[in-house]
């Protein structure tokens, strides 16, 4: 039905040009600019629905691929397309703009219009970041997602709000221009700025090296790793719930997608030389960052730090690979520990996006996040609480939800790499159950604390739709995972097969 169409500059450009519409013509008209940006929402995601349906699960090269000159002067390509890797981080990003626009019905009431166009533009360019096939493209992709963010957490977030985004902006923006330098030096060698065509160029390791830690100055700091972390807290706190969600749901896997489409298949060889690093860095998110988030007093804070603990899973997935070859679990237990990261990059879109919107529900009746003012949640929103208690336990792994498979299988395959890797890893089992334990009993249940709990509402059929939505999703890739595995996985074994030639 779509074949033919260019779908992926459709997603990329009808929430762009929407955005610019909500911003020209629902100023002065909240309500309209509500609905016109429900619609523009909507269609993107059927549209990504679509680019699932159509997409050829066996495959493992690029689909839906799109190339026209863009600047021809210095061979820079307006390049698309998707694999079984960015494929499925299109679909989420565009389900959780959705999300994102639901959430803001009733409660976002100061410029509106505003707020919902910086969304919507927000989603286009990452959509662009997943599915840009040309470095330069996902280079201005990537540095423009900076500047609807940047608004967002400047104007609505909270009062902390200027020292929040001036600190994303400065850590976030540095890292990128290491990147740049490391994209204009592989043009000059490979005579192209096709991302593709950097994976065959025969560096020498010294090389690899300053490439390899010029990328990682930019996509660290977006995962976020281990110690260039301490924005990310800062940001939530001050983010409006939208901005949180979009934050922890897309932006930060934006750095794991880095680390697959550049980093393991460019540099492979100082990706071997320099695991060591990146494991430790794991590891330390794993441990001492939950650590950090069960002494957190203010619920954001709290999940703010347990993603970074999370996405901690993911790197440590990703640079596990050449450990498992080496103890020889072979191309099994490397592939395992590959999908157990994007397993885990995806499961956390979800959980996280509904984490954040329920501190969102609690904050919207009682503006406050600080857990002291709870207590007893439980008696006044029963319907909540029992969907708040679900999504704390899949963010601590339990079995049967989507938080549970992503790690099981990265645990799984450090065995394979061997057993500290995987006894280190798997105290984070340990600690989500104690932070997320710990919250729901301070927040749920007990005793009611004081008045405005007593007052407390149940929530309504729009938040009902959204913090539903979220746990089929939950539930059902937590007990069938199979379709996402199934369109990930060729283009993740051909991906091993760059970083490791010799399997």
């Amino acid at each position: 039905m779509f074949e033919g169409l260019p779908l992926l500059s459709l997603l990329v450009w009808l929430p762009v040009l929407g955005g610019v519409a909500v911003l020209l013509t629902g100023a002065q008209n909240a309500e309209r600019a509500r609905w016109f940006s429900l619609g523009i929402a909507v269609v993107v995601f059927l549209l990504s629905l679509a680019l699932w349906q159509g997409f050829e699960t066996g495959e493992a090269g690029m689909q839906w691929v799109e190339r026209n000159a863009w600047i021809a002067a210095f061979d820079i390509y307006y390049h698309l397309g998707v694999d079984g890797i960015s494929m499925p981080l299109v679909v989420l990003t565009a389900f959780s703009t959705l999300l994102v626009v639901i959430a803001a019905w009733e409660v976002v009431r100061y410029k509106p219009a505003q707020y919902l166009a910086a969304f919507l533009i927000m989603e286009g360019i990452m959509i662009g970041v997943f599915s840009a096939l040309d470095a330069i493209l996902f280079y201005v992709f990537f540095e423009a997602m900076l500047i609807p963010m940047f608004l967002i957490i400047g104007i609505w977030g909270g009062p902390n709000r200027i020292y929040a985004t001036v600190k994303f902006f400065l850590y976030t923006f540095l890292g990128s221009v290491m990147m740049l330098i490391a994209l204009i030096y592989l043009r000059i060698q490979a005579g192209s700025f096709g991302i593709t065509d950097f994976y065959g160029l025969a560096l020498p390791l010294g090389t690899q090296v300053m490439i390899f830690l010029a990328l990682l100055a930019a996509f660290a700091v977006k995962v976020p790793m281990f110690p260039v972390h301490t924005w990310l807290p800062d940001a939530h706190v001050e983010a409006p719930t939208g901005g949180s969600v979009i934050l922890a749901a897309i932006t930060l896997k934006i750095g794991g997608y880095g680390f697959l489409r550049f980093s393991l298949p460019i540099t492979p060889d100082a990706s071997l030389a320099l695991d060591w690093l990146l494991i430790g860095l794991s590891l330390i998110a794993v441990v001492y960052i939950g650590l950090v988030a069960m002494v957190q007093e203010d619920l954001k804070k709290l999940i703010a730090y347990s993603s970074i603990a999370h996405m901690g899973f993911v790197t440590l997935g990703f640079f596990l690979v050449f450990r498992i070859i080496a103890a020889g679990g072979g191309e099994n237990g490397a592939l395992l520990a590959l999908e157990g990261g994007m397993v885990q990059m995806i499961s956390h879109g979800f959980i996280s996006a509904a984490m954040f919107l329920s501190v969102g529900v609690l904050y919207d009746r009682m503006h406050t996040r600080m857990i002291s003012d709870f207590g007893g949640v439980a008696t006044r929103m029963p319907v909540f609480a029992g969907l708040f208690v679900l999504f704390a336990m899949a963010n601590a792994g339990l079995p049967g939800t989507s938080g549970f498979v992503g790690e099981f299988m990265v645990i799984l395959a450090s065995f394979q790499a061997g057993f500290w890797y995987a006894a280190v890893a798997a105290l984070t089992l340990i600690l989500g159950a104690a932070y997320s334990l710990w919250m729901i009993k301070r927040v749920v249940y007990g005793e009611v604390k004081n008045d405005q709990v007593e007052a407390l509402e149940d929530i309504n059929r729009r938040e009902l739709l959204l913090l539903g939505s979220l746990a089929v999703i939950i539930l059902f890739f937590g007990v069938f995972p199979a379709p996402l595995i199934a369109v990930m996985e060729p283009s993740l074994a051909a991906l091993l097969q760059i970083m490791v030639p010799t399997l």
